[in-house]
């Protein structure tokens, strides 16, 4: 097998990129979040994608900047909080090993409040988050190996959690 030594997917606001940083750090590779690379070739942020141009067209972004991290990219990768919802891209993630973090909404809402860099939040954050976890609940558990519970955790925990469940050793 080719590709990321781990794969982060979860929620907003969940830890992705804390964490991931963190285990490219102990296992001696590199980081890559898959919303950085849109950033960065779009040259703007998420948010304005989504206001300017719908979310349709970011999904479309976003499943080709997923396909692309998991061929190029050898270390640690984070995907967007909605990457699953495409079933082209839950395929792809089939043949990796993929560890969904998750939270509580008390713990989501207080991560994330009413920022509005999170545009799928910005009206009533507790509903629409449930709401969003009701629906993309099942497709992370449908491509992650361990879920690993982020509540009441420092990054660090969670860290170790993830490479205790896929049984990776540090560098």
């Amino acid at each position: 097998m080719t590709g990321p030594q781990v794969v982060l997917v979860g929620p907003m606001g969940v830890g992705k990129t804390t964490v991931g940083e963190l285990l490219a750090d102990r296992l001696g590779s590199t980081f890559r979040d898959t919303d950085a690379d849109i950033v960065a070739a779009q040259g703007r942020e998420v948010s304005d994608i989504f206001v300017d141009e719908g979310e349709p067209y970011f999904r479309a972004l976003e499943r080709a900047a997923v396909a692309t991290a998991l061929t190029e990219h050898a270390g640690v990768l984070a995907l967007g909080g909605g990457a699953v919802i495409d079933e082209s891209t839950r395929a792809l993630l089939g043949e990796h090993p993929v560890v969904c973090l998750s939270m509580e909404v008390e713990e989501a809402v207080q991560r994330t409040g009413l920022n509005q860099a999170r545009p799928l939040l910005a009206v009533n954050p507790r509903k629409q988050w449930r709401e969003l976890m009701d629906a993309r609940r099942p497709l992370y558990a449908e491509v992650a190996r361990a879920v690993v519970a982020t509540d009441g955790r420092t990054p660090d925990e969670v860290a170790q959690a993830v490479l205790d469940a896929l049984e990776l050793k540090e560098a």
